[in-house]
């Protein structure tokens, strides 16, 4: 199939400025990216398609080379040397600045993602997925969990030599003439695929990448103040590479339990406290839950319900290390609902009594000044 023109490929025209084709490479490196569109072939094409269309036009010499002669005069410098040997992680590392920190890197394609190592293909074991749950003192505080593992590793015994066809450069050279006259492209070595070296000796129960399944004991040290859906990368911890590839990484996704008492707002924790109506009119002294133990708190006599109380730095800390959250205390009067005669009558008697009419000041704040109040 012909190639198509790279300004189409990319949206652009001709005239495009750097800034323009940038933008235009990033919008479609991220639609199409492998984290996006896993196990999907046409999405990987297009992806690697724009990746070759921006290498080409992002680089001046190579934008008025193919300007001038189109694919044809771009031999095989098109795709930096990637051409139909393309890979994800050589992508990656020239233009891993492009995405912006929009996903977490690698993502290969067949189970593995691939580098050049001197021209040899080196393949990059896939990353592997676990779910780690925590309970809110321990997002509070951090905490270091050791996490069981399966894991690729290769097989005790394998071995490898050299691919004879390339001498473990991965690649084949070849001279053809074109209009320019004569030009000497590389391409994938057909015998290994690249990679430069072929199994020489598979053990017994190892599968086709020399590779077996190995249970392994993960350290993984978790910082405080993570929230729910917060992914953490351990480096090399995923499945290795076959024929001495580059080790995968471990994602581990934060799961957070819910606590008996306390509700979590960001950094802000919140806490429903109910008080009796003789506590409320009296005043008193109580404790309430915090992440570290209790807190003891004074209630001044007259406290209405819906009072907010602040305790500060008593919720959690930020995973950037940007202080400590609150601790918001939620007053809530409890009305008892059946009473004894005796206690109903002493209430019939006050509900009369103007000592007990409502009669808010400015001191009573509304529902919307305290979540003003919450909030600022």
């Amino acid at each position: 199939m012909a190639k198509r023109d790279y300004y189409e490929v990319l949206g652009v025209s001709k005239s495009a400025s750097d800034a323009e084709i940038k933008k235009a490479y990033r919008k479609l490196a991220i639609k199409y990216h492998p984290d996006k569109n896993p196990d999907d072939a046409e999405a990987e094409a297009k992806f690697k398609e724009a990746a070759e269309a921006y290498e080409v036009l992002s680089d001046q010499q190579k934008r008025a080379r193919y300007d001038q002669y189109g694919h044809a005069g771009m031999g095989g410098a098109a795709g930096g040397g990637f051409g139909g040997g393309m890979n994800m992680d050589d992508i990656f590392e020239q233009f891993g600045d492009i995405f912006g920190g929009a996903f977490g890197g690698g993502g290969g394609f067949g189970g593995f993602g691939g580098r050049s190592r001197g021209g040899r293909r080196v393949f990059k074991g896939s990353n592997l997925r676990v779910r780690v749950k925590l309970t809110l003192e321990e997002i509070a505080n951090g905490v270091t969990k050791k996490l069981r593992i399966k894991r690729l590793v290769p097989a005790e015994g394998i071995s490898f030599s050299t691919c004879q066809t390339c001498g473990g450069s991965g690649q084949v050279s070849r001279v053809t003439n074109t209009i320019l006259g004569q030009m000497q492209t590389a391409s994938t070595c057909p015998s290994c695929g690249g990679l430069g070296k072929k199994i020489d000796k598979k053990p017994a129960g190892a599968d086709e990448h020399g590779m077996v399944r190995k249970e392994d004991i993960v350290e993984v040290k978790i910082p405080a103040g993570v929230a729910e859906g917060m992914q953490l990368k351990v480096a090399g911890k995923g499945n290795a590479g076959p024929l001495d590839g580059v080790n995968g990484d471990l994602l581990v996704q934060i799961e957070e339990l819910p606590h008996d008492e306390l509700q979590r707002d960001g950094q802000n924790l919140h806490y429903e406290l109910y008080i009796s109506l003789p506590d409320a009119v009296l005043g008193t002294k109580t404790d309430v839950p915090t992440v570290s133990g209790k807190a003891r708190i004074k209630l001044d006599p007259g406290t209405q319900s819906g009072k907010i109380l602040r305790l500060r730095n008593k919720g959690l800390p930020s995973v950037d290390s940007y202080g400590t959250g609150d601790l918001l205390v939620h007053v809530n009067v409890w009305t008892p609902k059946d009473l004894s005669s005796k206690y109903k009558k002493m209430f019939e008697e006050m509900q009369e009594d103007a000592e007990f009419q409502p009669n808010p000041d400015r001191n009573d704040k509304s529902f919307f000044d305290k979540v003003k109040e919450m909030f600022s």
